[in-house]
């Protein structure tokens, strides 16, 4: 009997806005409870990992900081790994910083290696403008996330996939992704938390980030109906979860 870890997405399948989904609180208690691993698999890399898990905690989650996992964190061991000690230049939050610092990374403007564009509460029009300037001059183009939108307080927002076609317009410079659906990010999660894709499960709540980054890295994967996929759009796709639930208050850990 295969026993199951667990890579699952936040925004739809933990929580929408500032709630729990119903039942979600009970399957992480059902997690911890039965000692299997798990990581919080987000393509959101506004915010620190510890900011995260004191977020969660305020809706009931018993999440720890290291059962979480941002895009931002893949980008900067995805970073530290192609180019170690390295310079960047970063349009991004504290989230992202913070992670890009902790792997030894000097963020400057001046000649950097890479530009690496996360998302931001507050773009600023200069920093774009030398974003494009140092592509031009031939620094590389990593993006944490392709998400062309994402949630907020307020509605929806633009993601850093909607910013980094704008500077891939601009400069004709296509942006690497490192966030879902990149099986990048699953690998280094999987590395991380130390487990094999054959006995890993991924749970989302979108069929062209969640599920296609479990299919392509060989994981079977639970799609959850309580986020933005509806049971119709499925067909739409020429991948299919492994699994469809309405939550995960249906799945048994």
């Amino acid at each position: 009997m295969t026993i199951w870890n667990y890579l699952i997405d936040m925004d739809g399948v933990l929580i929408q806005g500032n709630s729990p989904i119903p039942g979600a609180v009970e399957f992480i208690q059902r997690l911890n409870a039965s000692g299997k691993k798990f990581l919080i698999l987000t393509n959101n890399p506004i915010y620190h990992t510890s900011d995260l898990a004191h977020r969660l905690g305020t809706m009931g989650f018993a999440i720890p900081e290291n059962r979480i996992f941002t895009s931002a964190v893949a980008t900067a061991l995805f970073l530290k790994k192609q180019n170690p000690d390295g310079k960047a230049f970063v349009i991004g939050e504290s989230g992202l910083t913070t992670a890009l610092h902790s792997v030894g990374y000097i963020l400057t403007d001046i000649e950097p290696d890479y530009v690496v564009l996360g998302e931001t509460n507050t773009y600023n029009y200069e920093m774009i403008k030398k974003a494009l300037q140092l592509i031009l001059q031939g620094a590389r183009f990593i993006a944490t996330n392709p998400d062309s939108t994402g949630p907020s307080e307020g509605g929806i927002i633009p993601g850093a996939g909607a910013m980094a076609a704008l500077l891939e317009k601009a400069t004709g410079v296509a942006p690497f992704f490192v966030g879902k659906p990149n099986p990048v990010m699953i690998r280094t999660a999987l590395n991380y938390l130390d487990v094999h894709s054959e006995e890993t499960i991924m749970i989302g709540d979108r069929m062209d980030t969640d599920i296609v980054a479990g299919v392509m890295s060989g994981l079977e994967t639970i799609l959850v109906l309580s986020g933005v996929t509806r049971l119709e759009d499925i067909q739409k796709y020429p991948y299919r979860p492994t699994w469809i639930k309405s939550s995960v208050a249906e799945i048994e850990a």
